[in-house]
């Protein structure tokens, strides 16, 4: 008994004794490193992951034609932005769109611009390859993304990811009915 007192004693010294380390209490156990990519945002400015190493970041995959789950998930985005902004939480917004075909610049930016969309720290993304938008959702997220043959629609996930500043996406919440945005802001802020 008394050795079994002097072992927890101990190891509650040791704990009590380990550096305080930020992390997100993480029930997402994957940790997928988040590849390279390359498009134009809503602007038609170049964007690369380069423009988003070094930051947290809330991802998410959608496209303007979508006539199901994408309003919703477009909105509760813009919600999530004004959350943050008024926490004054620094975070990075990414929508990657899942039909590049259509998804030009210009029509990403009415699309958000209708939900309220600040443009100052959320990029919508296109100007790539269908397959690519694909392998990369699958690769980095293990998300769905796919055209529905015979149709204009895609199979696509309805997460919302977040990403530390090391690539890595540590988290996944739910994006279209009823988002944790009080959480999503509590596990940005334990990263920074």
């Amino acid at each position: 008994m008394k050795r079994l007192f002097l072992l927890l004693l101990f190891v509650m010294v040791l704990s009590a004794c380990s550096k305080d380390v930020k992390k997100v209490e993480n029930d997402f156990p994957l940790h997928m490193e988040v590849g390279d990519f390359n498009g134009v945002n809503q602007n038609g400015k170049k964007v690369s992951y380069s423009d988003v190493k070094g930051k947290v970041w809330i991802v998410d995959f959608m496209f303007t034609n979508c006539d199901t789950v994408c309003s919703p998930m477009t909105a509760n985005m813009a919600e999530l932005q004004r959350k943050l902004t008024d926490e004054d939480v620094d975070a990075h917004l990414v929508s990657f769109s899942i039909d590049p075909e259509n998804d030009q610049p210009g029509i990403l930016k009415e699309y958000a611009s209708g939900v309220g969309a600040d443009f100052s720290n959320w990029d919508l993304i296109t100007g790539y390859k269908q397959e690519f938008i694909e392998s990369f959702a699958n690769k980095s997220f293990m998300a769905a993304a796919a055209k529905l043959e015979g149709s204009n629609q895609f199979v696509h996930s309805t997460s919302f990811y977040l990403v530390d500043e090391k690539g890595i996406v540590v988290q996944k919440y739910e994006g279209v009915s009823d988002p944790p945005y009080e959480q999503i802001v509590k596990d940005i802020k334990s990263l920074q």
